[in-house]
């Protein structure tokens, strides 16, 4: 990417190595990096300075980076947030992604991981800036404006939960979204994480080659489901 439509990332950390060193590989990519070292300087920068994406650690000195993802989306900010934190308990991660984080990287992280995870929530971004009519990735083909759903050419027929579902998972394409996320918006949070398994596997059934290796919707465990981001 050239300077003048280089996406500026804000790499909020308190360790000086792990700034530089994420400073180094992401302007290496064609990144314009930005830094702060605390909570209360993160939000400053992206108050006063055109932010497209924050990469988090959770772990800063004067709040912690829960509480800095809960201002930033109560702000109505809207761009990614990639957590990067050593924090590996599913508690803290379902929090982070329930609060409005994009995604979530473990310490100790590669950068070519980090770097895909980038590219996604801004794919993300970018289409809920404005939604795509016909969802496609591989075999699976879906029209949001006729409510078709075609794999491999073949028209399948699903029910208006499991279409519900789909199209949430659509919506949020390439993004974690928790149990508790898509319990609250299909089923008013009236029901249970089993029941939230029954339709994943029906749909399953129906959307993928092989329910039992998926290929568009993928299990994080512990967590939720993403569904693989549009080709």
């Amino acid at each position: 990417m050239n300077v003048s439509t280089a996406l500026r990332v804000l790499v909020v950390d308190d360790e000086p190595a792990i700034r530089r060193f994420l400073r180094t590989s992401l302007t290496a990519q064609g990144y314009v990096v930005d830094e702060a070292d605390d909570g209360a300087h993160a939000l400053k920068a992206c108050d006063h300075t055109q932010i497209d994406a924050v990469v988090l650690d959770l772990g800063l000195p004067d709040m912690d980076g829960f509480e800095v993802i809960k201002r930033l989306r109560e702000r109505g900010i809207a761009i990614p947030i990639i957590v990067l934190s050593s924090r590996t308990d599913e508690a803290g991660k379902v929090r982070a992604l329930d609060l409005g984080a994009d995604d979530y990287v473990t310490k100790p992280f590669g950068i070519d991981e980090l770097l895909a995870r980038m590219r996604t929530a801004e794919r993300h971004r970018l289409q809920q800036q404005g939604e795509r009519p016909v969802f496609h990735r591989g075999d699976l083909t879906v029209d949001l404006v006729r409510r078709l759903v075609t794999v491999r050419g073949e028209p399948v027929k699903l029910t208006p939960r499991e279409y519900d579902l789909l199209r949430l998972l659509i919506t949020h394409a390439g993004k974690v979204l928790t149990h508790k996320f898509i319990m609250r918006e299909i089923w008013n949070g009236e029901t249970d994480v089993q029941y939230l398994r029954i339709y994943i596997r029906s749909l399953r059934q129906k959307i993928e080659e092989n329910r039992e290796k998926p290929q568009h919707i993928l299990t994080e465990q512990g967590v939720g489901y993403r569904l693989r981001a549009p080709d």
